[in-house]
């Protein structure tokens, strides 16, 4: 998350060391340009990272175990000789690092490169012949135990029975399909297993093509970035360089929005499809362009048309990508054979999903509002205020559903990974008077973050909804309302534990007098941020009020799981004053309590959990067609038990407010994602629960098929 209250001392002093980057690269080769950004990372982390980590051998170990496992994570290109070539590096790195030596990265590339084009070879020799699904074998896919190949045969083994595993769940798959199909009516005539046989190897071998064209596609600079990353990651799991193209597509993701046509493209064998229309672009609104749609040829406005097709889809990217109101000229296949030229101005483009959304339900007799929000976002390059934003978005949708007439709100904000921090701090001010919102730490000055506007958006009944995929800014934003008990907080036993702010940094601004390009930019933590009650989020999460089963409750998926997470820790409080309105918090807890405890969807959830656990231990697969059918068929039969899970529906009916049913009007993209979100709420048990929880906060005095709340959020007395 970006601070934006504050910049880190280290970029002064980083202004005045980096103008020895200096360079004349006239005659340089990219071998040179590594070693700048090599020095460039180092010197960067060290004067910005908040606690970097010693560089010596143990750093070393650490960037060559996860170096190797990233570009091999399968073990199916290195052989056990290779590894044996490589380890002699293992604790050198480090050195390599303080000399600029380059001597380890260029080794691996260099076989990794020789030993993708044998495994090219390998795929295919291997899907000429048919499989035979009789014999007795099997095949362990917990690669970080199985060892790598000790010679090529080996190998050649490991990749064959890796694709029978493959193909031979295809095979199941289509047998059962076929099956199906005769059931139904009886007349059909079912292909035979040598055809359904034939058909999964042709499948197979299309699917890995297409995943070596995109591997055979990567450049030495994005293997080089692997490396690079590998280094970062001993930092803490979310220091993180981006290559040029990486840190605009960080931009986006953060802001929601660039400048373009407003398609999702895909690599299709050799061409590129358009695979979307991003609703409101300039490419859905000139209605000539479908998805679907194979690009041929990219020309700038009046310019000469270059062929694409071949081409890597980042560079279709760039051709197609430019500043609001330029034109670009798209020379396209339809489906059905035709080519047609498709003049497109560019424009700003809203990634609509991105940003905040809100739907109003009825349940006895109350009104309530529901607001998702899947990211903190903010546009840092907007600087007229004009920009989206996620506090701004959030007050105007409690504004809107006040309009309504609600009597209680569910924020949620599962799986949201966080985003902005000056927007968590705005956002948690909509619902308190003013005060403290979180601590933040950085090289031992401690700073405390207040919302200092006294107005209260929203004063009525506050549910917050997370997983353990809620992180950074959300567990901020949870913390705070679970601090001030202003609000219940509901999900899973605790979030991601995420507790650490990050900094962007562009590593351009530091580079003088150079044609080596963009060198892209340095994702770096600088500060751990703390709760106002002094304690950390790092690795324990917020721990929720109301705990409700959650089939993957039992996975390793949180920060506690990564390597060279930071520790935790706290520090003292900061003064605060809790909210007045708490009478009914601790009844409503208990009465939530109770519901999961005796509710048999929630039993069956727990249940699932541990099913879901146990089974992610189960790595090894028989390849013999009667056993594997077998497994899958104890597997299927004990998956229905939880089916009735994906089956719930909870009868409650959900409906857009009336500015975007206005919208959808004339947006059927728009229409079909808000009708398929409600109808995902109408299966959701935790939104259940969570509007159960507000129906127990709804004060004694209010008569049910009355607007308890006037149209400023404050509650009307009788």
């Amino acid at each position: 998350m970006k601070n934006t209250h504050r910049t880190i001392v280290a970029i002064v002093f980083l202004s005045i060391a980096l103008f020895s980057f200096t360079i004349n690269s006239k005659n340089a080769t990219d071998p040179d340009r590594d070693k700048i950004l090599l020095e460039l990372l180092s010197f960067v982390i060290e004067k910005g990272h908040y606690n970097p980590a010693a560089i010596d051998d143990n750093f070393s170990k650490g960037v060559y175990k996860d170096y190797i496992t990233a570009l091999d994570p399968s073990k199916r290109f290195f052989l056990q000789s290779d590894i044996n070539e490589f380890s002699k590096y293992e604790l050198e790195i480090d050195d390599q690092l303080t000399n600029k030596d380059l001597t380890f990265f260029n080794l691996t590339y260099d076989r990794l490169m020789l030993r993708m084009e044998e495994g090219n070879k390998i795929f295919k020799e291997i899907l000429i012949s048919p499989f035979d699904y009789k014999i007795e074998e099997e095949f362990n896919v917990d690669y970080d135990k199985v060892p790598f190949a000790k010679n090529t045969a080996e190998l050649k083994e490991k990749w064959r029975k890796q694709i029978k595993l493959s193909t031979l769940s295809a095979f199941t798959d289509k047998q059962k399909l076929e099956e199906d199909k005769k059931i139904k009516d009886p007349t059909y005539v079912m292909k035979l297993d040598s055809d359904l046989e034939i058909e999964t190897r042709d499948n197979s071998l299309k699917s890995l093509n297409d995943s070596f064209g995109f591997m055979f596609e990567l450049k030495r600079d994005d293997w080089f970035t692997v490396y690079i990353n590998a280094i970062m990651s001993q930092f803490d799991p979310h220091t993180t360089y981006f290559a040029p193209e990486e840190k605009e597509r960080f931009d986006t993701s953060i802001s929601g929005k660039f400048e373009g046509i407003g398609a999702q493209l895909q690599k299709k064998n050799d061409y590129v499809e358009i695979s979307e229309l991003i609703s409101g672009g300039p490419a859905w609104r000139g209605k000539q362009l479908e998805k679907g749609d194979l690009i041929m040829k990219v020309a700038q406005s009046n310019g000469i048309a270059i062929d694409i097709v071949g081409m890597r889809l980042s560079e279709v990217i760039k051709k197609i990508k430019g500043p609001k109101g330029t034109e670009v000229r798209l020379t396209v296949k339809k489906a059905d054979g035709t080519l047609q030229i498709i003049p497109i101005i560019r424009d700003i483009v809203e990634i609509e999903e991105t940003y905040v959304k809100s739907s109003v339900v009825e349940k006895n007799g109350f009104k309530y509002g529901v607001i998702y929000l899947p990211k903190f976002y903010i546009d840092f390059e907007n600087k007229d205020g004009k920009g989206r934003d996620a506090a701004k978005d959030i007050a105007l949708e409690v504004d809107r559903l006040k309009k309504e007439g609600i009597n209680g709100i569910v924020l949620d904000v599962r799986d949201d990974g966080g985003g902005s921090l000056s927007a968590v701090v705005d956002i948690a001010g909509l619902f308190i008077n003013e005060g403290p919102i979180v601590q933040v730490r950085s090289a031992g000055k401690k700073e405390i973050l207040y919302d200092t506007d006294k107005k209260i958006e929203w004063d009525g009944p506050l549910v917050i909804m997370v997983n353990e995929f809620s992180a950074s800014a959300s567990e901020i934003l949870a913390a705070a309302i679970q601090d001030y008990k202003r609000g219940i907080i509901v999900g899973s036993k605790q979030t991601y534990g995420k507790g650490t702010v990050q900094r962007v940094i562009d590593l351009n601004q530091y580079v003088r007098n150079t044609n080596y390009g963009d060198f892209g930019a340095l994702k770096t933590t600088i500060q751990k941020f703390y709760r106002i009650n002094g304690g950390s989020t790092q690795l324990e999460g917020v721990s929720s009020d109301v705990v409700m089963p959650d089939r993957y409750a039992y996975l390793k998926m949180g920060e506690r799981d990564e390597a060279h997470a930071l520790p935790w820790d706290k520090i003292d409080p900061a003064p605060y004053t809790i909210w007045s309105h708490t009478s009914k918090f601790d009844q409503a807890i208990i009465n939530s309590k109770k519901r999961i405890e005796n509710n048999v969807q929630f039993k069956l959830i727990e249940e699932n959990a541990k099913w879901i656990d146990n089974r992610s231990n189960e790595n090894t697969y028989s390849l013999n067609l009667n056993k594997f059918k077998v497994a899958q068929s104890q597997i299927e039969e004990t998956a229905k038990k939880f089916k009735p899970i994906v089956d719930y529906k909870n009868n409650l009916k959900f409906t857009s407010l009336p500015y975007e049913l206005e919208g959808m009007n004339n947006d059927p993209v728009l229409k079909e994602k808000r009708e398929r979100w409600h109808e995902n709420l109408s299966k959701d048990i935790y939104v259940e629960e969570a509007l159960n929880v507000l129906d127990d906060l709804q004060p004694k005095s209010i008569v049910k098929t009355n607007i308890p709340f006037d149209k400023k959020g404050k509650l009307v007395k009788s």
